[in-house]
């Protein structure tokens, strides 16, 4: 496969300057679909890949979720972006605890990389379920829906805009030479009004809030809830957060296209506007500390410490502090947890319900 670098250059030269979304878009694309990026030897690490517990929490939050539905005796269990299927394969080993869920779900991975579907198959062999792959959402089969998206949500394309003495100016990838550089279209986007402060920038996640409506419209329809975790903040606010990391360190995002992890942070206030459309329910959001807290991870690595060598208990008590370390930089504080839920469920563990959002 030729670099993506040479292809970008080849594209803008014909072209013209793409938009940052577009550029997002080529490089997410290109990154995920020949590689596993995760663990020491990627370039980042999930949750899941953290701690079991993770993984096992979510599985009782679905129980629990599951049996406030009503126990329907068939259920679309669903993950968005499920990595190398850790988080599924610990989701699927605490489902134990409830035979009768395990009766009744069946498994839908939505992923596109072929390299992270052979992770995920060789990671969920073992579970007893037929798995179920899908390119989109839209293709899994009808039905009520128990749905997981972690770390999905900031790899999802923005549309970028800078205040400018013009207005609001879109943010744009050009060349200069040979080299790759972040430029601003001439024309402001009048729908955006004024700016009150120049330098600002704002990210449009257009791409996100397409997702959040095909959920919220699925959750309306044939019920279930969509449990979402990542990095991000409850907007408005204004900021460049797009960035690359590569190799566990922060790179620079035109540098290698298509090499690097790129992601945004999330604007999960901008979610919930993208489920405005259908009779949904808002859960949360609340901090990733909170909301494992309350679920019971204290409890959770004191039962894995019982049985555990010294060296074992150590690597537990890291991976609950890291989890849920407080502070801007930590974990536990940085990652927000949000629920989109059918209008009947009205309560759901460990996340505060808002009002329902209607069109």
């Amino acid at each position: 496969m030729r670099p993506l670098a040479d292809r970008l250059r080849e594209l803008i030269a014909l072209e013209g300057p793409i938009t940052v979304e577009r550029y997002m878009d080529l490089c997410i694309r290109h990154y995920y679909a020949g590689r596993d990026p995760l663990g020491a030897a990627g370039d980042f690490t999930t949750a899941p890949e953290i701690s079991q517990m993770f993984g096992e929490l979510i599985g009782l939050w679905m129980l629990e979720v599951w049996h406030g539905m009503g126990r329907p005796v068939s259920c679309r269990l669903v993950e968005l972006g499920p990595g190398r299927g850790t988080l599924m394969a610990d989701l699927l080993r605490a489902s134990r605890l409830l035979p009768d869920f395990r009766s009744a779900v069946s498994v839908h991975l939505v992923e596109t990389s072929p390299a992270l579907r052979e992770r995920q198959r060789a990671a969920l062999r073992a579970s007893g379920f037929r798995i179920e792959w899908h390119d989109r959402f839209g293709e899994v089969p009808p039905g009520p829906v128990l749905l997981v998206a972690n770390e999905f949500f900031d790899a999802l394309p923005v549309r970028q805009f800078m205040a400018t003495e013009r207005g609001w100016c879109e943010r744009l990838v050009g060349l200069e030479e040979d080299r790759l550089i972040f430029g601003l279209r001439a024309e402001p986007e009048k729908e955006l009004g004024r700016p009150l402060r120049l330098g600002d920038v704002l990210e449009w996640p257009a791409a996100s809030m397409e997702v959040a409506k095909a959920l919220s419209r699925r959750l309306a329809q044939d019920g279930g809830a969509a449990l979402i975790v990542d990095y991000g903040y409850e907007g408005p606010a204004f900021g460049d957060t797009l960035q690359a990391v590569k190799d566990h360190a922060y790179a620079d995002p035109l540098a290698e296209p298509g090499e690097a992890d790129l992601t945004t942070h999330v604007d999960f206030q901008r979610i919930a506007q993208g489920a405005s459309d259908e009779k949904v329910r808002v859960h949360g959001p609340v901090t990733q500390a909170d909301f494992l807290l309350a679920l019971g991870i204290e409890a959770r690595a004191a039962g894995l410490r019982q049985k555990a060598t010294p060296a074992q208990a150590a690597d537990i008590d890291r991976a609950l502090a890291r989890l849920t370390e407080r502070g801007p930089k930590g974990m536990g504080e940085l990652f927000k947890v949000l629920a989109l839920a059918h209008n009947d469920l009205e309560a759901l563990p460990g996340l505060p319900a808002r009002s329902p959002l209607s069109a």
